[in-house]
């Protein structure tokens, strides 16, 4: 009887041990943008559906492309730009999704389905959608700004901010010399970056996030940055404005992929379908400021954000915006070595 009753006690351990293991594991781990998610959203998803989400940013694609590589990090939902998800996918970093786990991806509109970045569409679902363009002080700068020259401007010496990154900085410079953002002539690449050389002396600081802070603080009067920060900015302050220059642009499209390997790959699948439900994407939208790719969201959003010309640019001007690609092998390393000449020089 004794034996017996032994061994039911530590059954009943074992299997109260294996319970809250399962329960355990109930977990999903996202790794996103900074300033890129409503974070009530977050609350909801796990109040549903009972899985925590452990949530870390990153600033650039380059920065989230060196964490995976290095191998020391695990994550289960990342959210890259279209041309590092082209990158990703042929470098096989990513896990193709279950879509039977993701019927809400059948929301997401016609035109942002099966892209250039991932034509079979097994590897992404869109997330948001925006452009890049100028954000400047109107008490500062009190000219009309039309064109990327005005980062070039002595005038505004000191109070200048630029993207710290080399694709966007880079790029603005080769739009700005008529170039294409996805050219591959060393030559053009280097003139670009030539010219960012000689702006830099104009320069405050080379920034991310940290504009958020410097152009509603009124630190500084000028810099480029991605439109759906660009309406939470001038929200916060109203002598902010904003400009998609007339040389062109960078239209963007951002979307939720699997890491290969990813420990919790089910809960990431499960993670996607809510963040394309049409309530929980106009909520991002509200809170972000960019643009959704669903059109049921786009319906559920109040009519002065369907009506703002920063979030939903109109026809003519999206036509002059360019999508980045992903670039040969060469060509990145050669955007590395002529961005590490510009920090350095």
């Amino acid at each position: 009887m004794a034996l017996v009753l032994a061994l039911t006690l530590v059954l009943g351990v074992l299997g109260t041990g294996c319970g809250a293991t399962t329960q355990e594991k109930r977990e999903v781990n996202v790794y996103n943008w900074g300033e890129y998610i409503d974070t009530d959203v977050l609350t909801q998803f796990e109040k549903e559906t009972g899985i925590k989400v452990n949530y870390k940013t990153y600033p650039t694609n380059e920065a989230l492309y060196s964490s995976l590589k290095s191998g020391g990090v695990s994550y289960d939902v990342i959210i890259p730009s279209d041309y590092m998800i082209s990158r990703m996918i042929q470098e096989d970093m990513l896990d193709k999704i279950d879509f039977k786990n993701v019927p809400n991806a059948d929301k997401v509109d016609e035109v942002y389905r099966n892209p250039e970045y991932d034509p079979t569409g097994e590897y992404s679902v869109p997330y948001m959608w925006g452009t890049v363009g100028i954000i400047y002080d109107t008490k500062v700068v009190t000219e009309p700004v039309t064109s990327w020259s005005i980062l070039f401007n002595e005038k505004y010496s000191g109070k200048i901010l630029m993207f710290d990154n080399s694709r966007d900085a880079i790029g603005i410079a080769l739009k700005y010399l008529g170039y294409s953002y996805n050219t591959t002539d060393k030559d053009q690449i280097k003139e670009a970056v030539d010219l960012l050389v000689q702006q830099k002396p104009l320069v405050q600081a080379y920034v991310m996030d940290q504009i958020f802070e410097k152009l509603t603080g009124g630190e500084a009067a000028i810099g480029p940055y991605y439109a759906g920060d660009a309406v939470t900015m001038m929200e916060e302050n109203p002598d902010l404005a904003f400009c998609l220059p007339s040389e062109g642009s960078n239209i963007f499209v951002d979307a939720m992929c699997i890491p290969k390997g990813a420990a919790n790959k089910e809960e990431a699948e499960e993670f996607i379908n809510f963040m394309c439900r049409g309530d929980i994407s106009a909520a991002n939208c509200q809170v972000t400021g960019y643009s959704t790719p669903i059109g049921e969201a786009y319906d559920l959003l109040p009519e002065d954000m369907r009506d703002n010309t920063v979030m939903y640019p109109d026809k003519e001007t999206l036509a002059k915006c360019e999508t980045y690609t992903n670039l040969p092998q060469d060509i990145l390393d050669f955007y590395d070595e002529e961005w590490v000449r510009l920090m350095t020089d």
